[in-house]
């Protein structure tokens, strides 16, 4: 081997077949072979591995020859070359001879793997190289002319094809077909003086013939080893000199030469030049020769040319194109689908894109790649967002570039997921640099620079939580050949194989057989696997791309549409729908052309699965029975126009239901009924508020560019658990409309939940109720629609969706069809156990499911890679009560779930009666089973769902409420049993604050053990230190365990002054942390009023655990004998709880002081606490009345939450009132100087907790008798006689008070409102201290807005701006999340009339109060005559910031603030009218109407 040449083409047929011995598994033979058929150098690079097989060469040498030459030419060009060369690349294959199109670049230094040559079997082309590099651009046009028709007429001479490079070196100065380049100004220039040359240099006769031969040229773009472009090509001409076209002419030319005389430049006479090839150069034969023959070579060429026109003639039919035919379009079908043959019903759940440098001629036939919906694609391309793949894809759909280091997993899977957008967009992943100014890598540095980084991103695509297992294919696009060992394509294709250990998830994709068989022997030699089964290439992309949207349903390739009004609509872009990633478009024309499975679709749904729109689409079919009406449809149908008349830019209609009643399906089935006259959509699970909002309004204002929205959009959102989440939702896209500019009823919310409580409501404007009990009419309906079922479906009795339905939910229907399920149930088979973790889950928190991977996983089933999943395998006999759906963690995937909630609760009961299986024991088994977890796919909703079994708990009045209804029934069926399924949660969750939380809970609740209770609240706050929620778990403690002390203490028994130190230190320890627990609540409050849509409340525990331990104080003061319950010492243990005496006096005048030394001992070391009680009970409930009485919940109802706090509070309050409300000392009520009237005014206001303006205004909503309020009125008035010197707050609240008394009793003996407005002139002239402020300001904007006949204050509008800073200042800490209580409204009459409050409004309406609360979000409550006639109607004009309200006086404009800003949207500048509401943040404006 070191004696050949190191250039192959300059080896001898004897050197060849002497490196042919030399080869492993080669024999003489097959040396011989060579030999014998004149295989030298130049031929042996132009050898393919089928013309060695046609010579007698078995496959095996063969396949090993052409590999050794490869090896051989790399090696030597890996060499290094001489300092006069420019370094060369790898080798490379000439563009496709006779193509135009093709996606074909070369690679700058690359080596042609061709060498110059002259005629070879006349069909494959010689070549000719020029290096076109040094030409001087004056001359460039001339050179390439000439050099053209001397290679054409070689060629056409000669007839052989061929082709002439311009741009290839070769040597001495580099290597020989070295790609080099040239720049191109002007490609047309080029192609019109290659036609003059051509009219100029050929006779007359054969002008034609020669335009025919020789082809246009054609420019190759050439590309840096890092895949940029270069800005230069290499320029070629082919030349084919067909047999029909030459016949046996010959072809002489006539070039002519320019000389240079005596500085002038002339032309030579034209000579005649008749050229062929030889070898690998031009050859003139009609050149000047010394021979004495000379014309002796070109006659006999000439004599000849009938030979090797017919030589021409044969090879071209040897070699003509036969009609293609190939089976790789039925290949393309069955692996793309898995098998299905339609990607509608494709195997394949996910696809994953892999490609390469595309060509412009490539993109109009890649549509099908955007179709596919690709997870991700991974681009080597740099310049795909400049002018390649991504920039035409991004025109299509949506999506997100990253780079790969974006997918090093930093945080959770799930975080990483969000970080790059997963699932919502195509993920684009720039494998060689673009973007972020990340340099691009030649082909030798990538692996060292980039290689790290692309692995990390596969190995997070091919996780099992992250694509579904063996579900999704990786399609490698190779856009452009790969021809090197250490392409990054063919690293990145050994990547997936480790991962996917298998090539059955991998497709290859190439439209030619020359870049398949480089990239088929390239895997080989990197990985040993034959790929060709895997591979198309004998399609063009365009029959690709055809072949693959085929696979697609008439109904997945139409146009879908959108309503617009008047019967017209508009094309649905699919880029847009694809950016609605949070809501399910419904067009107008949903499901037309589809061809799903009908009896599968009915099937699952008739068994209790979810509706889908072909349901509906079915039904409407020929021959089917209408899908079935339930009576609340037309009343919500109807319902629903009337919304869009309101003012309010987002309304909401309520459908409240049970569960299993069908309210879901009775939600769709209105939007499948409006879907002509609204946009329709669903919202999707999951989804961030922010983004529905803007995707609401996208979907609304589509194709209307600046046009207004002609009709609105119908938005479905299923299942919340809570009302303040859907009104949160409201607000956003009530704020999005505002910053978009949109007014009016334009987007409504059909809001289908389960109500808090099962109590039957009537229907109301914009809610209704669904209970789980048919009329007689829906019974008829389920009757026909059952006789349909029994004849199309044999196993209808397995319908239990239906049937339950039918039978009108009955409990023995139900209970029967469990028993005969699950007589053979054995929690000890595998799939038993997994059965009824998912009963459990289903019936203690809805939604819940398993991902069918993991179930397949635990029971030990292999996972497909293509096939269909029977879900009957995984659950045996149980399988009927179990369906599929999908679900989304990262990505979507498939899960398994009970289909229908009564019947898990009934297998629930039935594995408890029957077979003995507690759910303690099945919530243990899911604890502990590690295999459950260690599942990736599904995983984070699997823990959130585990969670919420363990934790969420329902507020009620009853003490279980503590605790999940998990862990209360677990403790009610097997007691004992909750603290072993709560020490395995906390395996589960190791370092989860709610888990440490519930932990202290039920150890200090339950089980008394407060040191144990009080390392898990440790525990938590460790994790949670800056959480008041988890703050307030570790005063909790404290507070229990002093109770649980107390508690110890008979009752009339007096406690040891031993004791009364214990207890007193853990009050102080406990009012110490509950203190702690209120400034963590005000300053999350603060934080989260800086955040978008985030309308978490006020945490009120801090303040109300405070009141509980001063109370427990007081009871246990009470047990001593210093403040026993005799008259006098109770009155002095006011006053010591006041602050007014101290105990060293007490303990002076006590005749027993001896005797209660150790008790004044044990007192005086807890003064503060003791001296400090009073006024920080009072600060608390004070500051929890301002918050409850000024705001109110955003949906207008109090929760239950709520309500239980205000019981708790109320019977904290009545203990306090009667320590410090009332006085019955009979010396204290002798006193001389002491006012015993005024003293006892005092205690009855603050006992009846009016003595704030709070709790006077708290007079107007809750119940109390007229004869209370005048009581109220007349203590105030009282108080407030000069005489008494009353506080500027008693003055306040008097005129508070009489307000209030006129507003409920007309007529009313109150105090003359001159007067009052003289008192409050008085208080407005004064200084006041800061917590006066609001209130004052408040009432002086109720009492001075301007009336005709009336007097103004000029300071009005100063009293309204001082109440709105007030209001901030004051209410900042509690208000997020809340809305500012209307207290009154500008009534009709005058005076103190002239005001009504909110009861008067109420009382206008029928109902409950969640349907005025519903009827007050929505604006309806205006439409009421009644309302209407009680309220005078203001007009003003909308500024920028508000609105500038007009008065009785001509030239006063007073700012009122709009309830919502949607409202006056568009209208700046414009005349409104609207009432006017006092609130404590400003007057509002109240239904808002353009005049």
């Amino acid at each position: 081997m070191e004696d050949l040449p190191p250039d192959i083409k300059d080896w001898s047929k004897d050197q060849v077949k002497q490196w042919a011995l030399t080869l492993k598994d080669v024999d003489a033979s097959t040396a011989d072979l060579l030999f014998e058929q004149d295989i030298r150098g130049s031929s042996l690079l132009l050898l393919e591995k089928s013309e060695l097989t046609e010579i007698g060469i078995k496959l095996g040498p063969a396949k090993l020859i052409i590999h050794a030459r490869d090896e051989f030419i790399n090696l030597n060009r890996d060499r290094p070359t001489c300092s006069t060369k420019q370094p060369a690349g790898k080798s490379t294959k000439p563009y496709p001879f006779g193509r135009y199109h093709d996606a074909f670049r070369y690679v700058e230094n690359s080596i042609l793997d061709v060498p110059e040559s002259g005629p070879l079997n006349f069909i494959e082309p010689c070549h000719e190289f020029k290096g076109f590099y040094d030409t001087p651009d004056e001359v460039k046009l001339d050179k390439f002319i000439t050099e053209v028709i001397m290679f054409a007429v070689a060629c056409m001479n000669s007839r052989t094809n061929g082709t002439i490079h311009f741009g290839i070196g070769d040597t001495p100065k580099f290597e020989h077909g070295q790609v080099l380049g040239v720049t191109v100004e002007d490609k047309e220039a080029y192609t019109k003086k290659l036609k003059q040359g051509i009219d100029k240099n050929f006779e007359h006769k054969h002008k034609d013939a020669a335009e025919k031969c020789i082809k246009p040229p054609r420019f190759v773009e050439v590309i840096n080893r890092n895949a940029t472009s270069s800005a230069k090509f290499v320029i070629e001409v082919d030349i084919k000199p067909q047999s029909d076209i030459c016949g046996e002419n010959l072809y002489h030319t006539y070039i002519t030469k320019k000389d240079k005389k005596k500085n002038k430049e002339t032309e030579s006479q034209p000579s005649k030049f008749f050229y062929i090839r030889d070898g690998g150069s031009t050859r003139n034969l009609l050149a000047p020769t010394t021979s004495s023959k000379p014309m002796v070579e070109y006659n006999k060429f000439v004599a000849g040319m009938p030979e090797l026109s017919k030589r021409r003639k044969d090879a071209e039919e040897k070699h003509s194109d036969r009609i293609k035919q190939t089976t790789q379009g039925t290949r393309l079908m069955h692996i793309i689908t898995g098998g299905t043959l339609l990607l509608d019903k494709s195997q394949f759940e996910r696809y994953v894109i892999v490609t390469n440098k595309s060509h412009p001629s490539h993109l109009e036939n890649l549509r099908f790649l955007t179709e596919l919906e690709p997870t991700a694609v991974l681009d080597f391309d740099p310049e795909s967002a400049e002018h390649g793949l991504l920039r035409y894809f991004d025109q299509q759909t949506t999506v997100s570039p990253h780079l790969p280091a974006k997918y090093k997993i930093m945080e959770s899977v799930s975080e990483t997921a969000v970080r790059l957008e997963l699932p919502k967009n195509t993920s684009w992943v720039f494998c060689n640099g673009g973007i972020e100014h990340e340099t691009p890598s030649d082909i030798n540095q990538w692996f060292i620079d980039k290689g790290a980084s692309v692995r990390d991103v596969i190995s997070f695509l091919c996780r099992k939580d992250v694509l579904p297992n063996k579900r999704f294919l990786v399609i490698f696009l190779l856009l452009s050949t790969v021809r090197e060992r250490m392409d990054p394509f063919v690293e990145t294709f050994s990547m997936f194989l480790q991962e996917l250990k298998d090539i059955g998830q991998i497709l290859c994709i190439c439209d030619n057989e020359n870049a398949f068989t480089s990239w088929r022997d390239l895997i080989e030699a990197r990985c040993g696997l034959n790929i060709s089964a895997r591979c198309i290439y004998e399609l063009s992309f365009a029959e690709v791309n055809g072949t693959i949207l085929s696979l697609w349903s008439k109904n997945r390739r139409a146009i879908r549409f959108l309503p617009c009004g008047g019967g017209t609509k508009v094309p649905l872009e699919k880029k847009l729908e694809r950016s609605l990633n949070t809501l399910e478009v419904l067009c107008v024309n949903q499901c037309e052309g589809g061809n799903e499975d009908r009896v599968a679709i009915e099937e699952h749904f008739y068994k209790g699965g979810n509706v889908s729109w072909w349901n509906f689409y079915f039904s409407e079919q020929p021959g089917s029975t209408p899908f079935i009406k339930r009576d609340m449809f037309d009343y919500i149908v109807n319902a629903i126009p009337e919304l869009c008349s309101l003012t309010k830019a987002c309304v909401l209609f309520n459908l409240l239901h049970v569960p299993g009643c069908g309210g879901t399906t009775l939600a769709m089935h209105v939007l499948w009924a409006l879907r002509e006259k609204y946009r329709c959509a669903v919202l999707r699970k999951n989804s961030d508020f922010a983004d529905v909002a803007d995707q609401v309004i996208k979907l609304l204002t589509y194709s209307y560019d600046e046009q207004a929205p002609r009709i609105p959009v119908l938005l479905m959102i299923d299942d919340f658990d809570d009302m303040e989440k859907v009104y949160d939702l409201q607000q956003a896209i009530e704020k999005e409309c505002t910053e978009k500019g949109i007014q009016s009823a334009k987007v409504i919310l059909l809001n289908c939940m389960r109500p808090e409580s099962s109590q039957v409501t009537e229907p109301a404007p914009n809610i209704v109720f669904i209970r789980n009990e048919l009329s007689e009419k829906e019974k008829r309906l389920f009757e026909m629609k059952h006789k349909e079922i029994e004849e199309k479906h044999p196993n209808f009795e397995t319908f239990y969706g239906f049937m339950i339905m039918k039978k009108n939910f009955s409990e023995d229907y139900i209970k029967g069809v469990v028993q005969k399920t699950l007589k053979n149930f054995n929690m000890e088979q595998k799939n038993e156990q997994l059965f009824a973790v998912l009963v459990l889950l289903r019936v203690y928190c809805h939604g819940s499911s398993l991902s069918l991977s993991l179930c397949l996983d635990v029971l030990g089933y292999q996972i497909p890679v293509c096939g269909k999943i029977n879900i009957d395998n995984a659950f045996g006999e149980f399988s009927s009560f179990v369906s599929f759906c999908w679900e989304e963690d990262k990505v979507k995937y498939i899960a398994v779930k009970i289909t229908y909630s009564v019947i898990a609760r009934q297998c629930l009961e039935e594995l408890r009666n029957t077979h003995d299986v507690t759910k303690a024991r099945i919530t243990n088994f899911l604890l502990t089973t590690d295999e459950l977890f260690e599942h990736t796919q599904g995983r984070d909703n699997l823990l959130q769902h585990v969670h919420n079994v363990l934790v969420k708990r329902f507020h009620s009045f009853e003490e279980d409420s503590k605790f999940s209804p998990l862990i209360q029934q677990v403790a009610k069926e097997t007691p004992g049993q909750e603290e072993n399924v709560l020490a395995n949660a906390s395996k589960i969750f190791k370092n989860d604050a709610v888990i440490f939380q519930l932990l202290a809970r039920y150890y200090y609740l339950k089980k008394k053990e407060f040191a144990v209770a009080k390392e898990w609240a440790k525990k938590a706050m460790e994790v949670s230190k800056d959480s008041s929620y988890i703050a307030d778990t570790s005063a909790q403690v404290i507070k229990h365990q002093l109770k649980n002390e107390m508690s110890n203490c008979k009752d009339g028994e007096l406690i040891s002054p031993e004791k009364l130190g214990i207890c007193l230190k853990m009050a102080q320890s406990a009012m110490e942390a509950f203190q702690f627990t209120q400034n963590l609540a005000k300053k999350e409050c603060l934080k989260r009023s800086h955040l978008k849509n985030n309308n978490s409340h006020f945490n009120t525990s801090g303040c109300l655990g405070e009141i509980q331990v001063g109370v427990s104080v007081i009871i246990l003061l009470e047990k001593t004998p210093v403040f026993s319950l005799e008259a006098v010492r109770h009155d002095i243990m006011s006053e010591v709880l006041s602050g007014k005496v101290e105990i060293e006096n007490i303990e002076k005048t006590d005749p027993h002081k001896k005797k209660n030394r150790g008790y004044y001992d044990i007192l005086q070391q807890f003064e503060k606490l003791l001296y400090d009680l009073k006024k920080r009970m009072k600060l608390n409930f004070d500051y929890l009345d301002k918050m409850h009485v000024n705001l109110g919940t955003i949906i207008g109802v109090k929760n239950i939450r709520e309500q239980v706090a205000q019981k708790e509070i109320s019977g904290c309050f009545e203990k306090y009132t009667k320590v410090f409300c009332k006085t019955e000392s009979a010396d204290l009520l002798k006193k001389t100087d002491f006012n015993l009237e005024l003293h006892q005014a005092r205690q009855f206001l603050e006992k009846e907790k009016v003595d704030t303006y709070s709790g006077i205004l708290d007079c107007l909503t809750r119940e109390i008798s007229v004869e209370m309020i005048e009581e109220i009125s007349g203590k105030y008035n009282f108080i407030c006689q000069p005489k008494h010197r009353p506080t500027a707050t008693e003055k306040i609240n008097m005129i508070y008070a009489n307000v209030v008394l006129g507003c409920i009793k007309v007529g009313s003996d109150v105090m003359p409102s001159q007067e009052l407005i003289r008192v409050l002139s008085e208080l407005l002239d004064k200084t006041h201290k800061e917590d006066e402020n609001l209130s004052l300001h408040f009432i002086a904007v109720v009492l001075l807005w301007p009336w005709p006949k009336e007097g103004v204050d000029v300071q009005l509008g100063r009293y309204i701006s001082l109440l709105k800073t007030s209001y901030h200042d004051q209410m900042k800490e509690v208000y997020n999340g809340k809305r500012p209580i209307v207290h009154f409204l500008l009534g009709s009459k005058s005076n103190c009339k002239r005001l009504v409050h909110i009861k008067a409004i109420q009382s206008c309406i029928t109902g409950a109060e969640e349907q005025f609360a519903s009827l007050w979000g929505n604006g309806q409550i205006w439409k009421n005559h009644k309302v209407r006639d009680l309220l005078q109607r203001v007009t003003g004009q909308v500024t920028s910031k508000g609105i500038q309200a007009e008065t009785s006086v001509w030239d006063l404009k007073l700012e009122v603030i709009p309830m919502f800003r949607s409202q006056i949207i568009g209208l700046q500048g414009s005349k409104v009218s609207f009432f006017i509401g006092f609130s404590m943040k400003g007057p509002l404006a109240l239904d808002i109407e353009k005049l």
